[in-house]
C-alpha cells in the first residue's frame, strides 16, 4: 500500500509513537511484565469526584451535551479562585481561561496556535518526550538547552540566551521535570522569566506535579506568581496526576487574553470543547477540599525511598540522582550497552521489565531510563528483583 505513505504528510511518515507508549504497548504483550514505563498513577480517582459526577449524570439534563469551547463558566470561576489561591494573581474567567482534553491537547493547541514553519522553541534537555513529537509535527524546530547532570540536571542559565533567535517563540518549563524529578530554584525560574521578557518570547510552564514536592515544598516556585510576567508566561495545569484523573482528559491553560483569542481557534476547529463529564468532574474536584492530596504525596515519597533504596542496591548496573519532585527517576545506565533504547528492548524481552529509554526525552538522555514510580510496591520490588537477577547472571 506504497499509496498511503505518498498521501501522509511528511512530518507524521517521520515521527513515532511516544517511546514512553511505545514501550508500554511493548509490555502489554509481554506476559507478567513488571512495568515502570508509563507515569500512569495508581490512585483511583477520589470518590468525592466520582460521586458528584453521579449526581450530576442523575440531576444534570445537559451533561451529555457540548460546553462552550473554553469551557463551562463555573469551571473557570472556579479555575479563577484556585489561581488566586496558588499565586495571588487575578485572571479573569472569561479572558485568560480555557479548558482542554488534558495538558497534552492545551500544549498541541498552543503549539499550532504558535508555530509557523522553521518558528523554534526551547526545551530543557531532557525534557517530555511529547513535547518534542508535538513540535516536530506543526513543523517547528525543538531547540534544546542542556541541563547539567553533574548538579543533578540544573539548569545552565549562562546558555539559554544564546539559544534565543529570532525564531524563538517560547521557553517550555516543567518543574518538578518529567523525566528527571528535578525542581528548578526561584532563583533559576526568576532569571528565565527575565530573560523571556528581555527577548520578548513566552514561558509555557507545564504543570502536571507541583502538587509532589515531598520534603522540598519550600523550594517550589511557579513563575506564574509573578505579576511583571504575566504578558510572558501561560501555565497550564492538569488534573490527571494529582486528582487521579489521567483518563478524564482535563486541564486548565492561563494565558494573556490576545493569546487565547486566536488559541481558541483552533480550540474550536479540532475539539469544540473539552468533554462535559469531565469538566463535570472537575467542578467536583475544585468545589471541595483536595483531602486526598496529602495521602498521595504520602504514598509517592515512600515510593521515592523504595526505588532510590533499590537502585543503590546496583550501582554496577544503574546510577542517579535523588529526584526531588514529580514521580520519575533518572538512572544512567552503567553498564555495556549498544544504546539506550536497545537497553530498554533487551531489559523487557530478557528480564520482563519495561523501562523508557532516556534517548525519547532528548540528546541528554542518552544513556539513561526513566522509571516510575507511580507503581505499586509490588511492581517495584518484582522490577527491581527481575533486574538484579538478570545483571547478577550476566556478571
Amino acid at each position: 500500500m506504497t499509496f498511503i505513505t505518498d498521501i501522509v504528510s511528511t512530518n507524521v511518515h517521520h515521527a513515532s509513537v511516544s517511546a514512553i507508549k511505545e514501550m508500554a504497548m511493548l509490555s502489554a504483550k509481554v506476559k507478567g511484565a513488571a512495568s515502570l514505563t508509563w507515569g500512569l498513577p495508581s490512585f483511583r480517582t477520589p470518590d468525592y469526584i466520582r460521586a458528584g459526577v453521579i449526581a450530576s449524570l442523575d440531576n444534570d439534563i445537559d451533561a451529555g451535551k457540548y460546553t462552550l469551547p473554553d469551557g463551562l463558566p463555573e469551571l473557570r470561576r472556579l479555575v479563577v479562585e484556585k489561581h488566586k489561591q496558588e499565586t495571588g494573581i487575578e485572571i479573569d474567567a472569561d479572558e485568560n481561561v480555557m479548558i482542554n482534553a488534558g495538558n497534552m491537547q492545551g500544549l498541541n493547541t498552543l503549539f499550532h496556535t504558535m508555530l509557523d514553519p522553521g518558528d523554534e522553541i526551547i526545551l530543557t534537555d531532557p525534557c517530555f518526550a511529547s513535547h518534542i513529537q508535538q513540535i516536530d509535527l506543526f513543523s517547528g524546530k525543538p531547540v534544546y538547552w542542556p541541563l547539567n547532570e553533574a548538579d543533578n540536571w540544573s539548569l545552565d542559565l549562562e546558555r539559554l540566551p544564546q539559544l534565543i533567535t529570532d525564531k524563538t517563540q517560547a521557553i517550555v518549563i516543567v518543574s518538578p521535570s518529567n523525566p528527571t524529578g528535578k525542581i528548578f530554584t526561584e532563583e533559576e525560574l526568576m532569571r528565565v522569566g527575565e530573560i523571556a521578557l528581555a527577548h520578548n518570547i513566552l514561558v509555557i510552564i507545564d504543570d502536571p506535579y507541583s502538587d509532589f514536592v515531598y520534603d522540598n515544598a519550600g523550594k517550589y516556585f511557579n513563575l506564574a506568581s509573578v505579576e511583571k510576567f504575566s504578558d510572558h508566561v501561560v501555565y497550564l495545569y492538569s488534573f490527571s496526576k494529582a486528582y487521579a484523573m489521567s483518563g478524564w482528559r482535563l486541564s486548565y491553560t492561563i494565558m494573556p487574553a490576545e493569546l487565547k483569542r486566536e488559541a481558541m481557534k483552533v480550540h474550536d476547529a479540532t475539539m469544540i470543547c473539552a468533554p462535559r463529564i469531565s469538566q463535570l468532574a472537575g467542578i467536583a474536584a475544585l468545589s471541595q477540599p483536595a483531602v486526598h492530596k496529602p495521602m498521595f504525596a504520602r504514598v509517592l515519597q515512600q515510593r521515592r525511598e523504595l526505588i532510590c533504596q533499590r537502585l543503590e542496591n546496583i550501582p554496577h548496573v544503574f546510577a542517579s540522582h535523588r529526584p526531588e519532585g514529580a514521580y520519575y527517576v533518572f538512572p544512567k545506565i552503567m553498564v555495556e550497552h549498544a544504546n539506550a533504547r536497545a537497553f530498554a528492548i533487551d531489559l523487557l524481552n530478557h528480564a520482563g521489565v519495561a523501562v523508557t529509554p532516556g534517548s525519547a526525552f532528548g540528546p541528554s538522555g542518552e544513556g539513561h531510563v526513566r522509571m516510575a514510580y507511580c507503581v505499586d510496591d509490588d511492581t517495584i520490588n518484582l522490577a527491581f528483583d527481575r533486574i538484579e537477577q538478570y545483571f547478577s547472571r550476566l556478571g
